[in-house]
């Protein structure tokens, strides 16, 4: 029960810490480009923390390990990607249009495959040049959207190994510190 109380007060953290960027995008004069990467500042070290300081904590500890089961298997930690998942859901229902997730040439969820020749471009570019991001307006139903893409890359070992071992994973040689995909940011522009 502790655990689960801690997984939320995280989770709400991210929120807290993320709606006041959200509320400076509406603000003249500051570019999408720099809201995003005070978002981006913010979610990767909330994951980063989450993934090094609990995760991996636990599995060294012979603790409680994350496992793709979690939601079933109450003694599980959500696996890091489906941290930043669920966070994302839970500030969505905060009323934000603001939205994150991951995305991978070589998804294990087939959900976190980019979704068009743009998403594919843009990755593919942050793969390349990890120090800068991939930024482009896309249109959402009626709204347009700003989106950026940053690298998203393996903290830590325990990374390495889950991508690496992993059944359905498409890429077996990952390294720490190697590019496993891209963090997506989007924002709308209205």
């Amino acid at each position: 029960m502790r655990m689960k109380r801690g997984l939320m007060a995280a989770c709400m953290a991210v929120i807290g810490a993320v709606s006041p960027a959200i509320q400076a995008a509406d603000l003249p004069g500051i570019p999408p480009e720099k809201v995003a990467d005070y978002l981006h500042a913010v979610i990767e070290a909330n994951r980063t923390f989450y993934t090094v300081h609990v995760v991996e904590r636990m599995q060294k500890q012979g603790g409680t390990g994350a496992a793709e089961t979690w939601r079933r298997d109450q003694t599980a930690l959500p696996l890091p990607a489906q941290f930043l998942r669920e966070a994302n859901d839970l500030a969505t229902m905060t009323g934000t249009m603001v939205r994150y997730r991951l995305m991978s040439l070589w998804p294990i969820n087939p959900q976190n495959a980019p979704a068009n020749d743009s998403e594919r471009s843009n990755l593919e570019a942050v793969r390349q040049h990890p120090e800068r991001s991939a930024t482009s307006t896309i249109q959402i139903g009626e709204v347009p959207y700003f989106q950026a893409i940053y690298a998203d890359r393996a903290v830590t070992q325990a990374c390495v190994q889950c991508h690496n071992a992993h059944p359905r994973s498409p890429k077996k040689d990952f390294k720490v510190g190697e590019v496993m995909g891209g963090l997506v940011i989007e924002m709308p522009l209205k």
